[in-house]
């Protein structure tokens, strides 16, 4: 290929980058001043639908101001163009809400018209100055000849000094002049607003590297762990390999340095408040330089939450990835394509077959509500032998007191009853003629066994049965009436 060639190669990847595709367009200029009106120079996010409604009031202003080349359709369908052509972007916020924001292609765009509307300055001593300037200081920062640094620096120091020197002695303080103070602005300034889009490219960066390295995990040829420490020398190298991923760490160095903030506020400061400056510099331009250090500020934020949205996904996919269950459904993909293929071979080439979209809904007549807890399964605490003497004392006759009936002695009392020359009419008379100790409620039990044993039948009435507790408390049972057999009838009559 020739050089002409090769460089016409260059010069049209250039023109299919998309910040070029946004101002060759015939709409171009009323792309960009809807983006500057609604984004401003520190391009804040924008909810979705609020933007949506911007872009058609601005538009509706355009046409009415005699504007013929504007886009159309809603403000969605004109967004979602503009997402295509990678001039915006649509993510989450902190809140979790949609927003929208210029890419990097779109900030460099605004630059570029923002620097040609700007008065442009022509060849001055001041630009000379800043060149040799520059040049002097790089030299002397990258010079690998130790000597030659050192002789730059003395010459440094010497001319400081001198010029110190000369002020302290009283003699003219050379005044600035106005063609300079306006060349130092305009390169000030276009330094400033370059730095939204170095900041986007970052962010921009950071989301192309979440992408691939979620690709790379769902491809599963690598190990998970080789992923991870790809991503973390990719996101390393992106700070050091990268013009954006370098002014990115200058900027956050800066921000760290409470000392290098404090005087760049004050040198602005003094700038701004400088005889020629209210002369040169519009308001706009003046809030633009005032808000350097938030413009810094805001832009870190932004790339710092971009990194760690891109740490919180793929911990995210660590933590809930399956692999059996992707090689499962990896098996049934290739199941379901060699039955494809079976019903290829002995079908004609126009043979059609019904597959529903959706598969059928499913009867589930009950549905479980408690779920397998890991919890339930946790052994119980192994049950300590207790020491005898700790045991507290009970006697012979609180055990009994707490024991069942005494059916040994009720039924000798139930005899004993049935002997009698005035035998009680029932279980209920027999019971409440007995002692406290033999009417607890337990012996009510026993009776009834008794009388259950001798096919003693109850009747429907029903009779009380006082009975007293082994702590003295007393309580009243209605019991089922059980008369007692009269001893002179025959057993049959009975």
């Amino acid at each position: 290929m020739s050089e002409i060639a090769g460089e016409l190669a260059r010069v049209k990847g250039a023109f299919g980058q998309p910040t070029l595709t946004l101002l060759h367009q015939r709409q171009a200029p009323v792309v960009i001043t809807i983006f500057r009106a609604a984004f401003g120079r520190n391009n804040r996010p924008i909810p979705t639908a609020r933007l949506h409604t911007q872009v058609e009031e601005h538009l509706a202003a355009i046409r009415r101001a005699g504007e013929s080349e504007v886009p159309v359709g809603t403000g969605r369908e004109i967004c979602q163009r503009w997402m295509r052509g990678q001039w915006l972007v649509r993510s989450l916020d902190e809140g979790g809400h949609e927003v929208y924001a210029l890419t990097s292609h779109a900030q460099q765009a605004l630059e570029l018209v923002k620097n040609l509307a700007r008065d442009r300055a022509t060849l001055s001593e001041h630009r000379i100055a800043t060149i040799l300037g520059t040049v002097r200081r790089f030299n002397s920062e990258a010079n690998p000849d130790r000597s030659a640094r050192v002789t730059i620096l003395n010459e440094e120091i010497a001319r400081l000094q001198a010029e110190r020197d000369r002020l302290v002695d009283g003699a003219d303080l050379v005044s600035a002049t106005e063609d300079y103070m306006l060349e130092g602005f305009t390169e000030l300034l276009s330094l400033i607003s370059a730095l939204p889009s170095d900041f986007a490219r970052v962010e921009e960066r950071f989301a192309t590297i979440r992408t691939e390295i979620l690709a790379a995990f769902r491809a599963e040829d690598r190990p998970a762990g080789e992923v991870i420490d790809d991503y973390l020398a990719r996101a390393d190298a992106l700070m050091t390999a990268t013009h954006e991923g370098r002014a990115f760490e200058g900027a956050f160095t800066l921000l760290r340095d409470d000392a290098l903030v404090t005087q760049l506020r004050e040198d602005l400061a003094a700038l701004l408040e400088h005889p020629l400056s209210d002369g040169i510099l519009s308001d706009a331009e003046r809030a633009e330089l005032r808000g350097t250090v938030r413009l810094v500020r805001d832009g870190l934020d932004r790339v710092l939450a971009q990194r760690s949205r891109v740490t919180a996904t793929l911990k995210e996919y660590i933590v809930s990835h399956d692999a059996a269950r992707d090689r499962e459904l990896e098996q049934t993909l290739r199941q379901v394509e060699s039955e494809l293929m079976t019903w290829m071979a002995t079908t004609g080439p126009r043979a059609t077959h019904d597959v529903p979209l959706l598969p059928a809904r499913v009867g589930v007549d009950h549905l479980r509500e408690r779920f397998y807890d890991p919890a339930d399964d946790v052994l119980p605490e192994r049950i300590s032998t207790p020491d005898p003497d700790e045991a507290p004392p009970v006697s012979l006759a609180d055990l009994v007191a707490q024991g069942g009936p005494k059916l040994a002695t009720l039924r000798e009392r139930l005899d004993a009853a049935l002997e009698s020359l005035l035998p009680a009419s029932s279980l209920g008379t027999l019971f409440d003629d007995f002692e406290p100790s033999l009417r607890r409620p337990v012996e009510i039990f026993g009776l009834l066994h008794l009388a259950a044993d001798r096919d003693w039948r109850a009747e429907d009435a029903v009779e009380s049965f006082a009975a007293v507790r082994p702590d003295g408390t007393r309580r009243t049972f209605a019991v089922p009436r059980t008369p007692l057999p009269d001893p002179d009838l025959p057993e049959e009559i009975a």
